[in-house]
Order: structure tokens, then C-alpha cells, then sequence
């Protein structure tokens, strides 16, 4: 499998290349230059455990790892989970609610962070180098990515976060970490702010190569291929079509849904939820990106502006 840029100035690059470059050289989104369709083996796949139907698709993606190292890995980023389904289905009256919440730091990131991390160390073991990862985060992120790398021997991982603006959980999470290749340094302002930086440093073609800067935000391909796993779960333990309702302040999960509905999964309508920082809801129903002010709310992690 080869990786393009959505913006088409990069050349192609296999998965090992795409998960440690993250942003793509020309500003675009490292994607896979097809979505392998697995309709015709979802009877087959649906019999299988979380982590072999994880290691199942993660093939699909990736072929520049060995299939043996890549099962462990897979292992070992879902041992630390405290359900043996990793992600639970728990049904309220008519609706489902598919529980994302059992890893380390009980966000949803951890289902991808987990074994994004050792992803890193396995590919930077391999090739004798080092990188490190700038990531920007209204909380879940940054607290999730430091607990997936912060035992790798090949990572340093520096966080931003807007000061005053994460749960204390989440702030504590990430403050606390006492390993020498964690980093963390509060912002005066919002999300988007901590994001620009980031952005601006990944597309300081100089500092990247000297610094050599890696992503673990969502616009790293891993993260959201790591996410289509569980829509294949929920698709598969619901006898589907299904819809799916997912809040939304940045895009990647619900873009994790779409990928799995491409590759077969028995998905009928993603709906994006948000809240009053309401930016995807303008854009879909009418093609408004503007931005406006962020408001505070009880949910940080949908408190963004620039999806």
C-alpha cells in the first residue's frame, strides 16, 4: 500500500514513511492511494476477536511490517485496555452506546495512541533514528499520546495545550508523566492556537528535517486507521446498517467511520454531532467555514474552530 497527499505535491510513500512523516511535506493529509474493500469477508471477519480483526485490517494498510511484529504490537497496545472487548457494546433502550473509554487514560484516543506509539518505536527501532512529536491538544489528545509513548526508547513527544482550558484530569494526566522524553507546555489562548503552532512548525521545511518532527494529531493516517476498527465492531455486533452518532470537534473519528463504511462495514448514516462551537454543523448544511469565537463548554475536546 502506497500514501498520497491529498494536496498531490508529495511522492508516494509506503505506511512505515507516512506514519512517521504525519503532515505531508506539501501541507496535505498522508491518505492510502485506495480503500481495500473487504465486503466480500465481513462473515469471516465478524467471527474474529477485537485484536484480530484489528490486526486484520491493519494488513490491509500495511506491508512494510512484518505481520508477526505486527500482531504483538497489536497485543501489547490492547493489553493495557480493561475489557477484554476492548470496546463494549452496551445497549441503553433503543440505542447502543459503544464504550471507547477503557484504556489508560479513558479517552477514545487511546484505542489508536496505544498502538500508534508502539508503531513509532517499531519502525524507529528498525531504522536506527529517533523523531520527535509535537502535537497540539484540547486534552484527550496530548494526555493519551504521552501515556502510548512515554516508555519508547526512540520518541520524544513535546504537547501543547491551551492554558485553562483542558479538565484538570486531562491536565493532570499530561503534567504528571515522569519520563524524561515527555514534554509539556501550556498556551495562552485556545485549541486553534496550539494548532497553528503546529502547524506552522511542520511546515517549516528546515526546522522539521532538523528537528525531526513527527504527528500523532489526527492528520496522522495511523490514528484514524486504527479507529476504523471499532465501526467494524459495532457494525458487525449490530447485525447493521446502523447509524452512528458521534461528536465531533475535529473530524478524525467520524472520518474513522466513513473509511469503514467504504471498506465494506454495514453503516448507514454518520451523523456529526457538536456543540455550540458548532463549525462542522455550518459546513455541512451550508459550506460555512468561517470561524468565530470558541466558547468554553463542559466538552473541551469539542472546543474547536479549525476542524
Amino acid at each position: 500500500m502506497r500514501y498520497i497527499s491529498t494536496r498531490g505535491e508529495t511522492p508516494p510513500m509506503g505506511f512505515a514513511d507516512a506514519v512517521l512523516t504525519g503532515l505531508a511535506p506539501d501541507g496535505g493529509l498522508l491518505v492510502p492511494e485506495r480503500i481495500p474493500d473487504l465486503s466480500g469477508r465481513l462473515d469471516a471477519l465478524a467471527k474474529l476477536s477485537y485484536i484480530d480483526l484489528a490486526h486484520a485490517i491493519l494488513c490491509e494498510f500495511i506491508d512494510d511490517i512484518d505481520a508477526d511484529a505486527l500482531r504483538r504490537i497489536v497485543q501489547d497496545a490492547y493489553a493495557t485496555f480493561d475489557h477484554p472487548e476492548v470496546t463494549p457494546l452496551v445497549q441503553l433502550s433503543h440505542e447502543h452506546v459503544l464504550e471507547l473509554f477503557h484504556g489508560p487514560t479513558l479517552a477514545f484516543k487511546d484505542v489508536a495512541l496505544q498502538l500508534v506509539g508502539r508503531l513509532f518505536d517499531e519502525v524507529l527501532r528498525a531504522r536506527g533514528t529517533r523523531v520527535t512529536i509535537v502535537g497540539a491538544t484540547s486534552g484527550d489528545t496530548g494526555s493519551a499520546a504521552i501515556d502510548g509513548v512515554k516508555d519508547c526508547a526512540n520518541v520524544d513527544i513535546v504537547i501543547l495545550y491551551p492554558h485553562n482550558r483542558t479538565s484538570d484530569v486531562q491536565r493532570k494526566q499530561m503534567t504528571t508523566v515522569d519520563s524524561p522524553n515527555v514534554r509539556v507546555v501550556a498556551v495562552e489562548g485556545t485549541f486553534d492556537d496550539c494548532q497553528d503552532m503546529v502547524k506552522a512548525m511542520f511546515n517549516d521545511a528546515p526546522f522539521r528535517e532538523r528537528m525531526g518532527l513527527s504527528a500523532v494529531n489526527s492528520i496522522n493516517w495511523a490514528r484514524v486507521m486504527a479507529q476504523v476498527v471499532y465501526y467494524a465492531v459495532a457494525a458487525d455486533l449490530l447485525a447493521g446498517p446502523i447509524d452512528v452518532c458521534v461528536p465531533s470537534g475535529n473530524f478524525g473519528n467520524v472520518f474513522a467511520g466513513w473509511i469503514a463504511r467504504r471498506m465494506g462495514a454495514s453503516i448507514d448514516q454518520l451523523v456529526v454531532a457538536s456543540n455550540a462551537n458548532d463549525i462542522l454543523t455550518r459546513f455541512f448544511r451550508s459550506n460555512d467555514m468561517s470561524t468565530e469565537p470558541v466558547l468554553p463548554s463542559l466538552s473541551p475536546s469539542m472546543d474547536i474552530q479549525v476542524s
